[in-house]
């Protein structure tokens, strides 16, 4: 089981917009996060994923926190 969301556009901060609703899922035990940005400005691809909780991964997003553009992010539970 995973949760998902997504952004299509060019808004500033779309970044922290999908991490902001993955949050709301964070609750239900994932083990890792990922996210992947479509930049508005360059058009290039940049994936960040991370093990643990969703902190972690925003710990190490940088630069990326502040993209804009088209955003896909989701958390993973990892079933026994």
């Amino acid at each position: 089981m995973c949760g998902i969301a997504g952004y299509i556009g060019s808004r500033a901060g779309s970044v922290k917009l999908v991490l902001d609703n993955l949050r709301r899922l964070e609750y239900r035990g994932y083990d890792s996060a990922g996210v992947a940005v479509v930049s508005s400005l360059s058009g290039t691809l940049k994936v960040l994923k991370k093990q643990g909780k969703l902190a972690n991964l925003e710990a190490v997003l940088g630069d990326l926190a502040l993209e804009s553009g088209t955003v896909i992010a989701h958390t993973r539970w990892a079933t026994h």
